[in-house]
């Protein structure tokens, strides 16, 4: 009766260990039970990966196979070690598998977000630099878009602001729609300032516009400080998720390999052994969502 006591204690300390450690940290086990399928990003899987293969970071079939062989393999040791069956560790392998798509995936948005970060950093610089010349929005979307310094989809929408401008006579749409589909700090603040410029009038926004370029560098600055961060929070996190699965080898070598075996005959303690494993395996998970996801969004 004292193992499950004590199988139940490991199981709520790795529970509690996750919920204690630094807020900041782990904040994001709190988004995570408050809604499990977050919303997906607006851009389709399709999308994300075709320019993620323009970019030359795509993976290839061989760092997958990598990939499954490593996390198979990995999984193997751990459940045998947990259920000493080779059909639980089977079940475990395909699962481990087939989750290698769904980490490719989560790596290619962080990508795809890091790319529109460094896009729209260029967008507003340049549309402030030029708006400082020709003293007019419209025009310095006009330049940006001829530069050939933007890519798609930015682009693309770029010459649809531009469009809508003309089509209405005011640029009120056309940052709307901007607004609407980038939800990023820099781009909702250079957007005021011009529409305040545009109608209110300024003798002199040299000084304003100079300011906001400094604003730009800072926040810039900041996201890839976090960046940063959010890499050596990953290392450390996966280190003490793989370092937890093996506490049940304290479990082992306090009863003996062959009492530890005789004790999986019990349902209850096979039921608190795939809670402690399903439970390490989710927040690893959590935590691999939360390193890659709105990577460069305020």
């Amino acid at each position: 009766m004292w193992v499950l006591v004590v199988l139940m204690l490991l199981a709520l300390f790795i529970l509690f260990y996750r919920q204690s450690t630094s807020e900041n940290s782990y904040k994001f086990i709190i988004q995570q039970t408050k809604d499990l399928y977050e919303r997906i990003s607006p851009y389709s899987y399709k999308k994300i990966s075709e320019k993620v293969k323009a970019l030359g970071l795509e993976y290839s079939t061989k760092e997958y196979i990598s990939q499954m062989i490593m996390f198979g393999g990995g999984a193997a040791v751990i459940s045998y070690l947990y259920f000493y069956s080779i059909i639980i560790s089977t079940i475990y392998v395909i699962l481990a598998m087939v989750i290698v798509p769904y980490l490719a995936f989560l790596r290619y948005k962080r990508l795809y977000s890091e790319y529109l970060f460094e896009q729209i950093q260029v967008y507003t610089t340049n549309t402030i630099m030029e708006f400082s010349v020709t003293q007019s929005f419209v025009k310095s979307l006009e330049g940006v878009y001829a530069s050939g310094i933007l890519e798609d989809p930015l682009l693309s929408d770029v010459k649809h602001m531009i469009d809508l401008s003309y089509e209405n006579g005011s640029i009120d749409e056309s940052i709307s729609y901007m607004n609407t589909k980038y939800d990023y700090y820099m781009i909702k603040n250079m957007h005021q300032l011009f529409l305040q410029i545009t109608k209110e009038g300024s003798l002199d926004s040299t000084e304003t516009l100079d300011a906001m370029l400094i604003d730009i560098d800072s926040l810039v600055e900041a996201v890839y400080r976090d960046r940063i961060d959010r890499k050596s929070f990953q290392k450390s996190f996966l280190k003490l998720g793989v370092a937890l699965y093996f506490m049940v080898m304290l479990v082992q070598y306090l009863l003996g390999v062959d009492a530890y075996i005789d004790l999986l005959d019990d349902i209850k303690i096979n039921l608190i052994l795939h809670l402690i494993v399903l439970t390490n395996s989710y927040f690893l998970l959590s935590g691999e969502k939360y390193y890659n996801e709105n990577v460069g969004a305020e």
